[in-house]
């Protein structure tokens, strides 16, 4: 059980300071970003050992639920891109409006 906790937060660790070196300009700070890719490990890890049950004690299994969860937790800390704004799609053949 302890090897899943510390491979966990190892994981969410390693998972979140990717996240942060790679996409930093549209992430919040990077203390949050840390912490929230520990903390979402840490939770996939106890949702995977408790889905699979006291008679599966696969670590793999455990670190990919980790991992899992910690990625789509990073995925809720995004901001949209910073960038030139597309105007909106028109239908073809459509008239444009007078007001």
């Amino acid at each position: 059980m302890l090897m899943e906790v510390l491979g966990a937060a190892l994981l969410g660790l390693a998972l979140s300071a990717a996240a942060v070196r790679g996409l930093e300009p549209r992430l919040p700070s990077r203390r949050v970003v840390l912490v929230s890719g520990v903390v979402g490990a840490l939770f996939g890890a106890y949702l995977t050992h408790f889905a699979l049950g006291p008679g599966h004690n696969t670590l793999l299994a455990t670190f990919v639920g980790a991992v899992l969860v910690s990625a789509v937790v990073l995925s809720l800390l995004l901001r949209p891109a910073h960038g030139p704004r597309r105007r909106p799609h028109r239908t073809p053949f459509s008239l444009p409006s007078r007001g």
